[in-house]
């Protein structure tokens, strides 16, 4: 089965790179295509033989085409990097439904039923229910701007995509086989014709947007499907007849238009604005699933009669509105469930209304409303002897309701804690407010909208960055109380701290114990049953003392602060500021899930999902689907009792090993990153500086005007030039250091094997270096005037790949994940392709000294960007 689902992989592949060629030579003629072949012989030849000389032909080729040529040869390999891509997540989709068609789930061991059979063999079917009830899985939609593509490209690429699903089903040779490849020409060519390249930047209302599309095409559909197959295993023979035992366990949370810390375009108006678009797409959808279902419920009351309860609620809505009643009356005369549903769509659709300033007393007020009424038909159809109907689309409509709400994601303000300090001391000091003091405590008013029209679920988290103290948690409820007048008019919050560099982190048990005792943090904590979420950041801290150490000092702080929470009673939630780079906490999810220390997890997961990410995990309904069931399976599984004490086991006996990594490992990353001048060494060798005229978010790249330090730049501009250089420094820097201080392969191979956390730690970077090219590289760091940095990198990366070897027992980088391995050897010459064209356009752009974003460098490089961001995928 495997074999013949590559060979169709192969197939789709060129199928599309056929059909791109002949899109070229259609627009530039036969010498485009001819080129692009050239320098594509030039690189595989380079990237298969080792060879210098034809790396150096390779550039010397790029070299000698004109400014035009350069472009459209960059935009030809990116549109075969996005033709590649979707094939492969076909390919994963295709790989998906034929592992599903195979056998049961539970023979998966990363599939929720697996869990659960595994967590009954140790804990008991007792606790296993009870486990399954209280979990959650809580991915927060971010608008880091790592997503390079323009929604009209990626709108492009879905449409080939759908195209490639519908010729899978078309026989070879009929007319829809060959309407099907017309139809895929003329997409390629819209996509090749597609400026790849954003004109302006997006608005933070622009992600909104780009998000929702998310939810549309894909969430709200395909997580109550995750919750019915969980159901269809657990009920077996009963699935669909008895009440349903699966829980809605997924929340929605989100930063996109509320997150403001060192976005000044995210305002308070913003942010209103973001909860009614949100809230208008999950209204629409909700309206129209009960308007569905309400016309297939076409029950005689005869055979299917209403209880009590329902007479009851349909006098209610009869009182409420009798003209909507009596219309849908007339087409249901004796359909008395179908009746009550109809106008709960039509309840539906004037909540929507309301939304955009349409009053009626037909709108709910909350979703609790809304779900009572539906709970309400269902147990009246259960009643009635319509258990299928009462336990089929009806629930899926329940759990959309329960995951979604009105509000669809939480909105989760973040501001930094120095803003809070600012406008508290300028509240305090009385005389008329700045205009940045009047819009932080604007925020807290829209908070308290939020909270009135959706409830408390729309938004109640206050996540403060750069948390030093208890005294920047504290300001939160101060400038809350200030904003509404009082503290009993404030809306309700919970402020939830961000521990970001190395040293915040070892402070965090004593900053939380002075946390709890703020009154106000006592107060929700009575409320809530001792509950309390604390924010990881996983960018800030790798940038502060390197991956290795950066990777060991967030295990160490979740295990003193899970120590800590048990001590003091309380029900914690650790949130994990990932990204989609190594440097940021990338790498499989999953895997990462299954390898947090003992008493971290307890069945609640909270990350970020951000950029690329979020298109690659949520864009496709099947990949969505296993993502979030592979993503709850871990969280189950994270807190079994052979997997808290394999971890707690391999941590006791490798600590020895992981204070040598750490000490080494920091020491390295210093000498590099505390160089005098290696800020600006950095913005020389990398296209730091010329990324961030790339339109890809509304965030500004740097906290300041200039980059003099590390600490002026984000972690996203800083992990994506790194990435661009073809460096990946961010994802292994130390690491080779760390291990041969170690020196023990025997001691690294058995931590390999017992020690969750280093396996994935040498795992990841495996596939970082695995996208590394040292001859790429090493052009990159000749753009700089600093021979000792350029050693430093370069023998670091020859280390640090000979040591990850001899620890993981690899031939081959990646030997361990074949599949990968064969990806990213086919993606890498054409990456190499790209990098070549993007390194002639930044020594241009140095040499003219041009600002200009339009000028022919500049394209050629952000073209060259958006090629390589597309060729390596996890770029940020």
């Amino acid at each position: 089965m495997s074999v013949e689902v590559d060979e169709a992989l192969r197939s789709d592949v060129r199928l599309l790179g056929g059909l791109l060629g002949r899109v070229l030579v259609e627009a530039g003629g036969d010498g485009l295509l001819e080129d692009v072949e050239r320098l594509r012989a030039l690189v595989i030849h380079a990237y298969e033989r080792d060879s210098d000389a034809s790396i150096e032909d390779a550039e010397a080729l790029v070299e000698s085409f004109s400014p035009e040529r350069a472009e459209q040869i960059a935009r030809a390999f990116t549109c075969y990097f996005h033709l590649s891509n979707l094939a492969e997540e076909h390919h994963r989709v295709r790989v998906l439904r034929a592992r599903a068609a195979a056998g049961p789930d539970a023979e998966r061991p990363d599939s929720l039923p697996a869990a659960l059979e595994r967590l009954v063999s140790e804990v008991g079917q007792e606790e296993t229910a009870a486990r399954l009830k209280s979990l959650r899985f809580h991915p927060v939609l971010t608008a880091h701007p790592t997503e390079a593509r323009r929604r009209a490209v990626a709108s492009a690429i879905r449409r080939v995509s759908e195209l490639l699903a519908e010729r899978d089903q078309a026989v070879a040779g009929s007319i829809s086989a060959l309407e099907s490849e017309r139809r895929l020409l003329e997409e390629i060519d819209v996509l090749w014709r597609t400026s790849p390249l954003r004109t302006t930047r997006p608005t933070p209302l622009d992600e909104v947007r780009t998000a929702m599309s998310i939810f549309d095409q894909t969430l709200f559909q395909t997580v109550p499907r995750v919750y019915r197959l969980l159901d269809d295993w657990l009920l077996a023979q009963d699935a669909g007849r008895a009440p349903v035992e699966a829980p809605a366990f997924l929340r929605l949370g989100s930063w996109i238009g509320a997150d403001r810390d060192g976005n000044p375009f995210v305002t308070a108006e913003v942010t209103r604005a973001a909860a009614g678009i949100a809230s208008q797409h999950v209204l629409l959808g909700l309206e129209h699933v009960a308007e569905r279902i309400g016309r297939t419920l076409t029950l005689d009351g005869t055979d299917t009669p209403a209880d009590e309860a329902l007479t009851a609620l349909a006098a209610r809505q009869e009182e409420l509105a009798p003209h909507v009643t009596s219309q849908i009356g007339t087409r249901a005369p004796n359909e008395p469930h179908r009746r009550v549903l109809l106008v709960i769509a039509a309840r539906i659709a004037a909540t929507r209304a309301a939304e955009s300033g349409e009053s009626s007393p037909l709108a709910y007020a909350r979703p609790a409303e809304l779900l009572d009424d539906l709970r309400i038909v269902q147990a009246s159809l259960r009643a009635g002897g319509a258990a299928r109907s009462a336990h089929g689309e009806l629930q899926s409509l329940i759990w959309q309701v329960e995951t979604f709400g009105f509000h669809l994601a939480e909105l989760e303000v973040r501001q930094h804690s120095k803003v809070h300090r600012q406008a508290l001391e300028e509240i305090r000091a009385g005389g008329e407010l700045g205009e940045m003091t009047e819009e932080v405590l604007e925020v807290y008013r829209t908070i308290k909208h939020l909270q009135e029209r959706f409830g408390l679920a729309a938004a109640r988290r206050y996540i403060v960055s750069f948390t030093q103290s208890s005294a920047d948690l504290q300001t939160v409820y101060a400038l809350a109380e200030a904003a509404l007048g009082s503290a009993e008019a404030a809306p309700v919050l919970d402020a939830v701290p961000l521990f970001e560099t190395f040293d915040d982190l070892q402070a965090a048990p004593r900053i939380l114990s002075e946390m709890i005792e703020l009154p106000e943090v006592r107060a929700r904590l009575a409320e809530t049953g001792r509950r309390l979420e604390v924010m990881l950041g996983y960018s800030d801290s790798s940038k502060d003392v390197g991956p290795v150490s950066a990777t060991l000092a967030l295990y160490e702080a979740q295990s003193r602060i899970s120590r800590w929470a048990e001590e003091n009673d309380i029900e914690l939630t650790l949130f994990h500021g990932r990204g989609g780079a190594l440097g940021r906490g990338g790498g499989p999810a999953n895997e990462a899930v299954l390898a947090q220390p003992p008493g971290s997890v307890e069945g609640r997961f909270k990350l970020t999902e951000q950029g690329e990410v979020i298109f690659a995990q949520y864009g496709d309904k099947t990949i969505a689907a296993r993502h979030i069931e592979q993503m709850a399976a871990a969280t189950l599984l994270a807190s079994s009792p052979s997997n808290e004490e394999a971890n707690l086991r391999a941590s006791d006996d490798f600590a020895g090993v992981a204070a040598t990594m750490d000490v080494a490992s920091r020491a390295r990353f210093f000498e590099l990153v505390k160089a005098d001048g290696f800020a600006p060494w950095f913005a020389q060798v990398t296209p730091m500086e010329e990324v961030g005229l790339l339109a890809l978010g509304s965030r500004p790249a740097r906290r300041g005007l200039s980059v003099e330090s590390l600490e002026d730049l984000r972690a996203i501009p800083w992990v994506f030039a790194w990435t661009q250089a073809r460096i990946n420094l961010t994802g292994w820097f130390g690491l080779g250091s760390a291990l041969a201080a170690v020196g023990d392969q025997e001691v690294l191979r058995d931590a390999y094997s017992r020690w969750p956390l280093f396996q994935a730690m040498i795992d990841n970077v495996e596939m970082s270096l695995a996208k590394t090219d040292p001859r790429i590289a090493e052009r990159y760091l000749a753009l700089g005037d600093r021979a000792d940095l350029t050693t430093l990198v370069q023998e670091e990366m020859e280390l640090t790949r000979e040591w990850v070897q001899r620890t993981s027992g690899h031939a081959e980088i990646l030997d361990g994940r074949p599949v990968l391995q064969r990806a990213v050897r086919l993606r890498s010459p054409y990456v190499d392709a790209l990098s070549l064209l993007q390194l002639r356009a930044l020594r241009a752009v140095r040499a003219s000294a041009s600002t200009d974003p339009n000028d022919a460098p500049h394209r050629l490089l952000l073209l060259a960007v958006n090629g390589v961001a597309a060729g390596l995928q996890n770029t940020g």
